[in-house]
């Protein structure tokens, strides 16, 4: 389970508004929603009651939160990968090389020293054409 839709999870639990929760966390109050919406259709219940002025706490919630508090304060070994190319010189593909210049090396361009041909100039070491 993804520790931080957890981390959203308990600050809502312990607040009791989205409103607060997503201001303690200084994350946007839509995210935050939809971080709940994810967990909750992921564990297949929902965590919260909305009411007038707030959320209250289902029973399923009340018995995740143990759960949840217990992983925050000791979480294991699989933490969710991120999506997307992770740094570093292998652009975060299993090969090891990357497919472009995106998180690789930088690769030199392949003139020989000289500048680049501008529009209009005859290239360097040629003549121009007479007419």
């Amino acid at each position: 389970m993804n520790i931080i839709l957890l981390r959203n999870f308990v600050q809502v639990a312990d607040t009791l508004d989205f409103g607060r929760a997503a201001a303690a966390l200084a994350i946007p109050r839509s995210n935050l929603n939809a971080s709940i919406a994810q967990l909750e259709s992921e564990l297949g219940t929902e965590l919260f009651e909305r009411v007038d002025g707030g959320v209250r706490l289902t029973d399923a919630g009340i018995a995740i939160l143990v759960d949840a508090r217990a992983e925050l304060a000791n979480p294991t070994k699989t933490t969710p990968v991120r999506k997307g190319g992770g740094g570093g010189q292998d652009g975060g593909k299993p090969g090891g090389r990357s497919g472009g210049n995106a998180g690789g090396k930088a690769k030199a361009s392949k003139g020989k020293g000289r500048a680049p041909a501008v529009k209009g100039q005859a290239a360097p070491g040629k003549r121009r054409q007479s007419r």
